[in-house]
């Protein structure tokens, strides 16, 4: 009788023992993640197709937040960073122009500091039709001009500036162009575009100059 209590006890203090160990792997586990998603990976979705056909609406994208520690954005990286006009939005684009670069868009091409070669943009969805002429910007230290891959339809640095008169943030465009409204700062990017995860694993081609 004594030996089948000790038993149970010895049985009873496994199954306990058992139960702290899956729960510390759980907590370890939960904090790794936690740590990963704070300081190391960035998740987006894709919900519309501003950057087709490089990344489709529906597609699942893991972005590196420590990518730019070492080296500064480079012009093709695909970024996600906070939308300029609503920081709660997250917004997802192809870097087009660094700091202290002057931009000019003139009938569907992009021109780098009065080049007379315009950008090589083999990626583009489509010819380019929409908001594809009379554009020239210049790109204050610190931030970064982006657009979409789909030109036609893209909310992205050609629009911020009217985007921030229409919901009140300024009282006119040239107070948007002025306060940056135009382009992401560096403190709003999350991470660089590196991998698709769905609905298949793709690298994704960022750095095409």
């Amino acid at each position: 009788m004594e030996e089948t209590t000790e038993k149970k006890k010895l049985d009873k203090k496994e199954v306990i023992k058992e139960i702290f160990s899956w729960i510390r792997v759980i907590v370890f586990a939960f904090l790794v993640a936690l740590v990963l998603n704070k300081f190391v990976i960035v998740n987006a979705n894709v919900p519309t197709g501003s950057m087709e056909s490089t990344i489709l609406p529906g597609d699942r994208l893991i972005g590196f937040r420590l990518s730019y520690l070492v080296g500064e954005p480079q012009r093709g990286d695909i970024i996600i960073f906070e939308y300029p006009v609503n920081p709660e939005e997250i917004y997802i684009k192809r870097i087009i122009g660094l700091p202290g670069e002057t931009i000019e868009i003139k009938d569907a091409k992009v021109y780098i500091d009065e080049s007379e070669t315009p950008l090589n943009e083999t990626y583009l969805k489509e010819d380019w039709i929409i908001e594809n002429d009379g554009l020239a910007l210049e790109i204050p230290q610190g931030y970064y001009f982006v657009m979409g891959d789909n030109r036609n339809n893209s909310l992205d640095g050609r629009y911020w500036a009217s985007e921030a008169v229409m919901t009140g943030q300024v009282s006119n465009v040239e107070a948007a162009v002025e306060q940056n409204y135009c382009f992401v700062s560096e403190d709003a990017i999350l991470g660089k575009a590196i991998f698709r995860y769905y609905p298949s694993i793709t690298k994704l081609n960022t750095s095409p100059y």
